[in-house]
């Protein structure tokens, strides 16, 4: 955090002594016209004038903006732009976007490079131009972390639709360097967010892959092998039942843990108290399942990414509790690994939608007993090798995801202290 007597960051670059200047926004920007285009006046293929959306500042650009690279889309009536002759974006503008449904409303995106056509700020916009020179990637950076955000907060209105207005902007205060110091600032925030946009790239393949090895690797319904597979294999994948290769747990916890698990789609078996930053178990916990290392349950709640529940295995603890409403198993005639992947695919949707048809959802919670469940089929692979092979594939797969995860988030992390240190 900075002094508000020195007016100097917790964080400077050596050789930068200078005590920030602080004005008022209006003294630092003019405001520019913008237009109210929705996305049914846009387009991605062609027009004589592009268009900055607010949807697009708040979800998919970051502090600073490439326009020549970020497609951004077109206005498809021709007759616009005149309207906006003296309100066309240049590089070094900023733009607002004054609605938003929490307090990400006010997020700022600075303009560098711009596509050859014409461009101006669209629906939600606040489009303003500096008054002078600032260091390339500055205000981008600056205008988006707390130290500027947090004046905009008591300023916002709406409970549903948070806004920000011209008036409120003009309320804040804009605290600077000098233009050298201002331009290393940029630099070096550019420079990181330039890695996190790398990762991100390499996160997204990675998931993307192995989004497609699933579907590839599995036989898909009706049929018996799979598009890709290890070679030296040939038999037909086989039908199995679950109650054949699993055993039911109904273990009751006698005092043995007292570590309260619930079930993430994205996550597996995970600490209640964490997830939900708050015990929803009873504390009390002699009632409910008790959970080893390396068994499954089944959580019957649906979801968006699990339509049909979700089973997971648990890797994370030793053992754990978990509500009798999940059904538990151990495994004793099946590779572990390939039927946590198994799980995470779509083959087993319609052995558990043919059981739930009849039975009606409770708040999302499928009406399926154990006995049916366990009575579901399942296909695969007749060689326990095959597999251990598949298992293993996408196990190494995961923790290849897991690396470039959390390499992204300590870059993340690293820029978001960096925010917080080196702004007054």
């Amino acid at each position: 955090m900075m002094t508000e007597q020195a007016k100097v960051p917790a964080i400077r670059f050596a050789g930068f002594t200078d005590p920030w200047e602080q004005r008022k926004f209006g003294d630092c920007f003019e405001f520019l016209k913008s237009n109210t285009l929705s996305r049914a006046g846009l387009n991605g293929e062609n027009g004589t004038a592009r268009n900055v959306h607010y949807g697009d500042i708040l979800i998919k650009f970051g502090d600073c903006l490439d326009g020549e690279r970020s497609d951004l889309p077109f206005i498809t009536d021709d007759t616009v732009l005149p309207k906006f002759a003296g309100s066309i974006l240049r590089e070094g503008d900023v733009i607002f976007a004054d609605t938003a449904e929490d307090e990400a409303a006010g997020k700022c995106v600075e303009l560098r490079k711009l596509p050859k056509e014409p461009t101006i700020s669209g629906l939600h916009t606040i489009p303003a131009r500096p008054r002078f020179f600032f260091g390339t990637g500055y205000l981008g950076h600056y205008l988006n972390s707390d130290a500027y955000h947090r004046q905009l907060l008591p300023l916002m209105q709406g409970i549903k639709v948070i806004s920000v207005s011209k008036a409120a902007l003009q309320d804040t205060q804009v605290r600077f360097p000098g233009l050298s110091e201002q331009a290393a600032i940029g630099a070096a925030l550019s420079e990181i967010d330039n890695l996190i946009t790398l990762h991100q790239r390499k996160y997204d393949k990675l998931v993307i892959f192995k989004k497609s090895m699933l579907e590839k690797m599995f036989p898909k319904d009706g049929e018996s092998v799979p598009e890709i597979r290890f070679a030296g294999f040939t038999d037909p994948w086989e039908q199995r039942k679950l109650e054949d290769i699993a055993n039911r747990v109904t273990r009751k916890n006698e005092g043995e843990s007292d570590l309260p698990l619930t079930i993430s789609s994205q996550y597996g078996l995970v600490d209640q108290r964490t997830f939900f930053n708050n015990q929803v178990a009873s504390k009390d916990m002699s009632g409910y399942y008790l959970l080893r290392k390396g068994e499954f349950a089944y959580n019957k709640s649906t979801s968006g990414d699990s339509p049909w529940g979700a089973v997971k295995r648990l890797v994370r603890y030793e053992k754990g509790c978990v509500s009798t409403l999940y059904i538990c198993f151990g495994l004793d005639g099946a590779d572990p690994d390939f039927l946590v992947t198994y799980y995470e695919t779509d083959r087993w949707y319609k052995a558990v939608q043919m059981i739930a048809a009849e039975g009606a959802r409770n708040h999302g919670l499928l009406n399926i007993a154990p006995n049916d469940f366990f009575d579901t089929a399942l296909i695969l692979p007749p060689s326990r090798e095959e597999q251990e092979l598949i298992g293993l594939f996408f196990a190494r797969l995961d923790n290849l995801i897991t690396l470039h995860q959390r390499k992204l988030e300590l870059l993340q992390n690293i820029k978001k202290s960096l925010l917080d240190k080196m702004f007054v």
